[in-house]
């Protein structure tokens, strides 16, 4: 199988630069494709479940745990993705983003605020001069199920609107039913229309069946041109898991050495607690080390992770737990 030959781009030139890297060949534009998912090497389940297991248990101690809870802060993607999702909805969320716990200056804003390509406007404004980031959702999101040239220029106009970050979703359907060519090429597409935002590709973990699928998923999206990989879209049951987050990374390990680009990981939906973030931090530190331990690297995609840090910051604190009801609802 082969990538089907669409017009050169930078975003295509860098893609076949990585196929060849990761294939191994110092050939031009003809490594085929199919060679980049057969060099995808098998995952030990056994040994991925057995390895989370083990690090689970590992114990902080205290002045790790506040190091943590501080970068998961720092780390995260507060994110409204609903229906009924409005302009001043948005911008209460760009005001708890950018101050999480209004009176304290300790307390960091997080990494981006996520929304809706319709309320990349409002987000940008409410973000301005601030550090947050705005990230978007585009390409069909949560499905993907539209046609290419309508999430191209959604990306687009999302970019348009002031989006730092793309969030995008691959084809499913194609990847499961074996039309590696299709996602890929879709993927590269999307990557030319972000122009200078960073594109974060979305596999829908939950959908992908195994972890052999989740590994060959992860390296079709890097050597696309991913930025990020990231579990889930946050619609789909399981979301992110720590043994899928751990094949995910390993990948990312694996792509790095192969072909010296280091790109970033995404965990999101389902992760609710800071025990639960921690148990992240302690995953990625211990597969791939102290490079990726920064919001440039890795992110929660998150929606109600940031109140319990909040609240667990207090604890540490204090030796108490403040009542939820000081918290907003996101």
């Amino acid at each position: 199988m082969t990538a089907l030959k669409r017009p050169d781009s930078v975003a295509r030139e860098r893609a076949h630069e990585l196929i060849r890297a990761w294939d191994g060949r110092a050939g031009g534009i003809g490594s085929p494709l199919g060679n980049l998912m057969g060099r995808v090497s098998t995952v030990d389940q056994v040994g991925v479940d057995a390895r989370v297991d083990a690090l689970k248990r590992r114990s902080i101690k205290k002045a790790s745990k506040m190091w943590a809870l501080d970068l998961a802060i720092r780390m995260m993607d507060l994110t409204t993705l609903e229906g009924k999702d409005t302009p001043g909805k948005v911008r209460a969320l760009c005001v708890k983003a950018m101050r999480p716990m209004p009176g304290d200056a300790t307390i960091p804003h997080v990494a981006a605020v996520c929304v809706y390509p319709a309320m990349v406007p409002d987000a940008k404004e409410a973000l301005r001069g601030s550090g947050v980031r705005v990230a978007s959702v585009a390409t069909g999101f949560p499905s993907g199920q539209t046609f290419r040239d309508i999430k191209l220029a959604e990306t687009r106009a999302a970019v348009e609107a002031g989006a730092d970050e793309i969030d995008m979703v691959i084809d499913r359907g194609a990847f499961l039913s074996g039309d590696y060519a299709t996602v890929f090429e879709e993927i590269v597409e999307v990557k030319d229309a972000c122009g200078a935002a960073h594109l974060k590709v979305i596999l829908e973990t939950g959908e992908l069946e195994t972890y052999d699928n989740v590994r060959r998923a992860s390296v079709l999206a890097m050597a696309a041109g991913a930025d990020f990989i990231k579990t889930s879209t946050g619609k789909v049951a399981p979301a992110a898991t720590l043994p899928v987050t751990l094949v995910m990374l390993e990948a990312i390990r694996d792509f790095e050495r192969a072909t010296g680009r280091q790109v970033g990981m995404k965990p999101a939906g389902g992760i609710r607690t800071a025990k639960e973030a921690i148990q992240y931090l302690v995953v990625l530190y211990e597969t791939l080390g102290p490079r990726w331990m920064s919001p440039e690297w890795f992110r929660f995609g998150a929606s109600s992770l940031l109140n319990d840090v909040l609240m667990q910051i207090e604890f540490q604190r204090t030796g108490r737990y403040q009542d939820p009801d000081h918290f907003t609802l996101d």
